[in-house]
């Protein structure tokens, strides 16, 4: 029986433990104040909750806020977290109010504060909260993310803009991030702003200056509801005071406020049904060629045939389809460039793949049209377009030797040949008379006779392994994507310094091994997806996180600086990694 109420108590108090680890109080600047001064209320979390419910501030009007702050710090080597509401109340009569309860919902549980009671006096001769310098800055400077479109298609292209806006009342003299937007399950890049300029605009129907801190172009990468993180900034706010210089001017206080943009949740739409059988995840508007630079020439002279796609969409984010040719004409592995520029309408440009082909014999050898599909988000539908099929006109075999049979013999005139041309001939030899050996039935001569023959079943396995390789459309695609990873690894090497240039190559030469090794499409290489394609296929935590952080270093080297040893670093851990996963998989 007492063993019964020793496993009660402990699991009580275990529950209690578990209970306490999650903190939401509310607190006021004061309990007691004139009916012309001010309150701040704070509701503060140390977990990240949802679905935040002020209560109804009977008795007050509601001056300020709701501002919302967010903060990590570390104490003791323990991350710490804390989410703030505040609002700044100003009473409408004399007495006892009370402030009633709060409520958010953490990890699905609906956590409420206490009730607070604050006693409101006859006015007092000089207010101490009604200029008070924070909550003119916290009046005065909001941040604010605005999304173009929260209810996108996967791979469609969204812009997020932050922009400052700032009161006349105040002046902003310095600002630097705390903590920068990550954007999980989105492929992101951001645009480049020059120079900040300072505009007129209103926001909550009041004239304020603002300005954009970040633009930043976002494709999802998954479908449902996807979280983007506020960008958290402190910033140095210049508020007037009520004192004065000796010439009368108004003396400015430096007051250093944390303003946090809201968490924006965008709602991603999964493609509808009907996928073309070529369809491989285009998003957009585009147009479609596959051209030669010539149709005729003779065996052994190359031609280049191109496949190009123009227009604005996730240009990076899908693959062209593959050229075929008939195999008398020897066609290499193709050289892909981008032309792609990123603006507020997402990317732009073309992307093209250009193939090296080399004729053998004579003859006239069709290249097949190909097909191109793309979902256009405008309309809601998907579009194929199809190229012609591309005629090559061998004119004239690889033999050298060979002489149109139009030409007469009395074309053909006597060639003097010089004695000096034939100096290199050998005179005094040592010649043996082949009767000393006895070739006929020597080993030397039934191998010459008999590997001939023994060597067709083999040419004949060799064209057949050929053909199938050939008709293996997936797994030349997974060698393809092989040999561009191991490309871009290059490419990475060479670009050591380069930022732009090595991240791009290092992310492309990953995304490009994951096509190989997982086989799957640029469209579904979210992180998650990642991590659990990798743990079906064993591979171990570490290296899984390894690979991942990688990814990661990817992502935020578009809009963060980083030196030559942080590349080189990158550099050799990707090849770390890649060996190890290699040798798992």
């Amino acid at each position: 029986m007492k063993l019964k109420y020793l496993v009660l108590s402990f699991l009580l108090f275990a529950g209690g433990v578990i209970q306490a680890q999650v903190r939401f109080e509310a607190k006021v600047s004061r309990e007691k104040l004139g009916i012309n001064e001010r309150l701040r209320v704070d509701f503060e979390m140390n977990e990240d909750g949802d679905n935040f419910k002020p209560p109804s501030f009977d008795g007050f009007t509601v001056v300020g806020g709701p501002n919302q702050k967010i903060s990590h710090s570390i104490l003791n080597g323990k991350m710490e977290y804390s989410k703030v509401y505040s609002f700044y109340l100003q009473p409408k009569k004399r007495g006892k109010l009370t402030i009633g309860q709060a409520e958010v919902l953490i990890d699905d549980e609906i956590y409420k504060t206490s009730p607070l009671a604050v006693e409101i006096t006859a006015a007092v001769d000089k207010p101490t909260d009604g200029d008070n310098t924070e909550l003119i800055a916290e009046d005065n400077l909001h941040l604010v993310a605005e999304v173009s479109n929260a209810n996108p298609y996967l791979n469609e292209a969204i812009t997020i803009v932050y922009k400052l806006y700032v009161s006349p009342r105040v002046s902003v003299s310095n600002w630097r991030e705390l903590d920068s937007p990550k954007y999980n399950d989105f492929w992101s890049q951001s645009i480049d702003i020059q120079q900040l300029r300072v505009e007129n605009g209103e926001f909550r129907g009041e004239p304020y200056r603002y300005v954009i801190l970040r633009k930043t172009i976002l494709y999802p990468q998954k479908s449902g509801e996807l979280n983007i993180e506020p960008l958290t900034l402190s910033i140095a706010v210049d508020v007037p005071s009520e004192r004065r210089d000796i010439f009368g001017s108004r003396i400015y206080k430096t007051v250093n406020k944390t303003v946090a943009a809201d968490n924006k949740t965008i709602n991603v739409k999964q493609l509808p049904d009907g996928k073309p059988a070529n369809f491989t995840g285009a998003v957009g508007k585009f147009s479609f060629n596959v051209n030669t630079n010539k149709d005729e020439l003779n065996a052994g002279e190359s031609l280049q045939a191109k496949v190009e796609v123009k227009g604005n969409g996730n240009l990076k984010l899908f693959e062209l389809p593959d050229l075929t040719a008939p195999s008398s004409l020897e066609m290499y592995d193709p050289e892909r460039v981008e032309n792609v520029n990123t603006n507020l309408n997402g990317m732009q440009g073309s992307i093209s793949e250009t193939y090296t082909i080399v004729p053998t014999r004579k003859g006239k050898y069709p290249i097949p049209a190909l097909s191109f599909s793309y979902f256009d988000p405008s309309t809601e539908t998907y579009k194929t377009m199809n190229s012609e099929e591309i005629l090559i006109n061998v004119d004239s075999g690889p033999l050298a030797g060979n002489e149109p049979s139009g030409i007469s013999n009395s074309s053909r005139q006597a060639v003097s040949i010089p004695d000096e041309q034939f100096r290199f001939i050998k005179l005094k030899t040592s010649l043996r008379s082949m009767d000393d050996d006895n070739f006929l039935g020597s080993l030397g001569f039934w191998s010459a006779l008999v590997l001939p023959l023994a060597a067709i079943p083999l040419f004949i396995l060799f064209g057949k392994k050929r053909e199938e390789r050939a008709r293996d459309i997936k797994g030349n695609r997974i060698r393809k994507a092989d040999k561009l990873a191991r490309r871009y690894l290059s490419e990475a090497k060479r670009n050591l310094g380069n930022q732009k240039e090595f991240y791009l190559a290092l992310e492309r030469s990953m995304h490009n091994y994951l096509k190989a090794k997982l086989r799957i499409q640029t469209s579904e290489m979210s992180k998650e997806r990642i991590q659990s394609l990798l743990q079906d296929k064993k591979v171990d935590q570490q290296t899984n996180a390894d690979f991942i952080s990688l990814l990661e270093s990817c992502e935020y080297a578009r809009y963060t600086p980083a030196s030559r040893d942080a590349m080189q670093q990158d550099y050799e851990k990707s090849v770390s990694v890649i060996s190890t996963l290699d040798k798992q998989l």
